[in-house]
């Protein structure tokens, strides 16, 4: 059995949102708020959330944004409930541990954790 490496910079950053994004895009219970609820244009929102966790796991600064507002704007849009962000973060959690094993890819999946609950207390207390 290979060995999986931790996550060391932007590229790894790239495959472990790619890949997510697949799954998400795909997916039951979360795919339609990227897919019909927004019409994501994945061209500009990729860069952003390969930023957004090059900022969260290397401290690059790079992100520029308010994911807090994006997501109270789509739960107007669509609610965004709690069996969404446990979706959220089981398709994440699953994407990280495919793909790495490591200090970074544990700080990956704690602050994902993080965030989720943040945004769900945020959106159910706005």
């Amino acid at each position: 059995m290979e060995s999986k490496r931790d996550i060391q910079d932007r590229t790894d950053i790239q495959l472990l949102v790619d890949t997510f994004y697949k799954k998400v895009l795909q997916d039951k219970i979360i795919g339609h708020f990227f897919t019909k609820v927004i019409e994501l244009d994945l061209e500009k929102h990729m860069p952003k959330m390969y930023d957004f966790w090059e900022t969260t796991l290397f401290h690059t600064a790079n992100y520029k944004g308010n994911p807090l507002q994006v997501h109270l704007d789509l739960n107007h849009k669509s609610a965004l409930e709690k069996k969404h962000f446990d979706r959220w973060l089981e398709l994440f959690n699953e994407t990280v541990d495919e793909l790495f094993n490591g200090e970074i890819a544990n700080q990956a999946k704690t602050r994902v954790l993080s965030i989720a609950t943040v945004m769900q207390l945020k959106i159910n207390h706005v």
